[in-house]
């Protein structure tokens, strides 16, 4: 089937997107990707921290917790300020900061409104400089929060677990190093984050070229000159620069590479989606009317539109709201126009309706923008925003009217091969001094880490979970105790916004571990009949929306999502608002449910 409209909609869209979908299918799916060994090995390295030798530590801690990012220091802040001091970081980074530490790529800055994003600003009395700020930004916030609360004092950097183990003798956990520690923990808390280590593109050849190469995860400004904070790269002016990736990471350094590269050649297999960020500064005048609470307002007023619910005003009046309140009103107006319509076809009917509206603007927007006719059409994404990643950027699709970036679109074959001078695409050999590989990191929603853990009678957690994740509240888990989980799975699921998902969690397990101490507990544990009780409560998600999206690594790459990820993966039903009222309210009832203190 053609597409002749220019917004089209209905079955034709559905049929473009089946058409676009199914180019990018590949056999090995997941497989594509390889682990940084060999000649990327440094990839598993700290560039940025030279490791001091220390001696080994061997004493007893309070709390442990796994994971420097903002998971980590949410969980130190709450548990510092219901008075445990007791507290020691044990982080394989350099400092503080998780994937703010690690990405140090020119352009990198986050994506949803740094009022929300940024946790614990009120905590710090900390104010962002701009709507959406910059890498640097974000980490010297996460140093503030650790400076505010303490958290440098004992904290373990430049260190990795490697085991985990509850000793049943001493109720204790035991947690092994690679620095030769051997903590003995009460209670452990892992706030290892959804990204880890990077990953690799598995292209014929990558190992074979003889310029440059490097990850944006660690970007090699001694190479290209300039810094994170936005100084020029001027060291690749007379340099051809080729990079593979067009996902939300290379939609930020594109535009700085397009500005100083001699040439760029962006290869791309996917178009992202990007639309507008009208990024600003922020001034006074955004901060004055604040009252105390003010951030929990902002994050229950982004978290309330995210989950199609209703506020009196958007405060943060983003891409993310936009097609929330679109839905919302399209349902609304359904609603009316056919009483006693099923909620779940209104539902369905005001998101395809939305979506193809929202999509349609975004690829007219590259119309807008984009002069050239050719590659403004290999830039427009055709499939539902929701599918990848939405990407919001005012520079990147202007970057293509630059008549030194070219860009290399593959209708979704991706790379051909690389050789030692150069990449093959579409037949075509194209010489270049530096490869930059845009393939981003390991992206695990449901908690995983590269270490062991093992809970009672040395059962490891990968065999508990054998069958699918199991927890309570996606925080506690049977059969491991004193045990804590930092994530999205099986609790708010708020993707747009994961930090707002580590506040809550961070707030109960504090008060969990308070109550335990206060009342001369050594243990506290879920019972197996409230892990079972919570995982039935819960909502698997329907295969349907992401089977049918473009491959990527929110539908395993386009493979058959497993009846154990869809159990893993399922969500507390009335959404991510509920659920953090539900876990407040479980809290300040004081009785804990579902959990045996001993």
């Amino acid at each position: 089937m053609s597409i002749t409209e220019e917004n089209p909609s209905g079955e034709e869209l559905r049929e473009r997107y089946k058409i676009e979908r199914n180019k990018r299918l590949r056999n090995d799916g997941p497989e594509q990707y390889l682990e940084p060994t060999g000649r990327f090995a440094h990839l598993l390295e700290d560039p940025y921290t030279k490791i001091e030798d220390r001696e080994p530590r061997k004493d007893e801690v309070t709390v442990a917790i796994i994971g420097g990012g903002f998971a980590g220091l949410c969980a130190g802040a709450r548990l510092k300020e219901a008075g445990i001091k007791d507290v020691t970081i044990i982080e394989g980074g350099g400092d503080v900061g998780g994937v703010w530490y690690w990405n140090r790529y020119p352009g990198a800055m986050c994506d949803t409104a740094a009022m929300v994003y940024l946790p614990l600003l009120e905590e710090t009395n900390n104010f962002p400089s701009a709507k959406y700020v910059y890498g640097h930004e974000i980490h010297a916030h996460a140093q503030r929060i650790a400076e505010t609360f303490d958290l440098y004092e004992g904290a373990l950097f430049s260190t990795t677990v490697q085991e985990a183990r509850w000793d049943e003798t001493i109720n204790k956990w035991i947690v092994k190093t690679d620095r030769g520690d051997e903590l003995k923990a009460q209670f452990l808390v892992m706030g290892t984050g959804p990204m880890h280590n990077p990953k690799l593109p598995g292209i014929s050849g990558i190992e074979d070229f003889n310029g440059h190469m490097f990850h944006t995860a660690r970007w090699d400004y001694d190479y290209t000159g300039g810094d994170r904070t936005g100084s020029p790269m001027d060291r690749l002016s007379d340099k051809r620069v080729g990079i593979i990736g067009t996902g939300a990471t290379a939609v930020q350094c594109i535009p700085h590479l397009a500005k100083t590269s001699g040439d760029l050649y962006v290869f791309q297999r996917t178009p992202s989606s990007i639309d507008v960020r009208n990024n600003r500064s922020l001034t006074d005048e955004d901060f004055n009317s604040l009252q105390t609470g003010w951030q929990k307002e902002w994050l229950d007023n982004f978290a309330t539109l995210q989950s199609g619910g209703f506020a009196d005003k958007d405060l943060v009046k983003d891409g993310w709201t936009d097609i929330a309140i679109r839905i919302r009103d399209r349902i609304i107006t359904k609603i009316q126009d056919n009483p006693g319509a099923e909620l779940d076809d209104v539902w369905m009917e005001a998101f395809s309706e939305s979506d193809d509206e929202k999509m349609n603007e975004i690829r007219s927007r590259v119309n807008s923008i984009v002069t050239d006719g050719t590659v403004a059409e290999s830039l427009k994404p055709w499939y539902r925003q929701l599918c990848k990643r939405p990407c919001f950027h005012d520079e990147y699709l202007q970057a293509y009217n630059n008549p030194k970036t070219h860009l290399i679109d593959t209708d979704g074959r991706g790379v051909e091969r690389i050789d030692e001078t150069g990449i093959w695409a579409n037949g075509e050999h194209y010489e270049l001094d530096c490869i930059v590989l845009a393939s981003g990191f390991e992206v695990h929603i449901v908690h995983s880490a590269h270490y062991e853990t093992y809970g009672k009678e040395a059962e490891s957690l990968n065999e508990h979970w054998d069958g699918g994740m199991k927890s309570l509240h996606g925080i506690n888990i049977h059969g491991f105790p004193n045990l804590f989980i930092l994530g999205l799975a099986q609790g708010g699921s708020l993707v747009a916004n994961v930090t707002h998902n580590f506040s809550e969690t961070s707030t109960a397990i504090a008060a969990m571990i308070s109550n335990c101490l206060e009342t001369g507990c050594e243990t506290l544990e879920p019972t197996a009949e409230a892990e079972t009780n919570w995982v039935e409560r819960l909502q698997i998600q329907d295969r349907g929306f992401l089977a049918n999206c473009t491959p990527g690594y929110y539908n395993n790459e386009g493979h058959e999502t497993t009846d154990r990820d869809l159990f893993s993966t399922a969500r507390f039903p009335d959404g991510s608002v509920a659920f953090f009222n539900y876990l407040t309210n479980w809290v300040n009832s004081g009785e804990y449910e579902g959990i045996s203190f001993n």
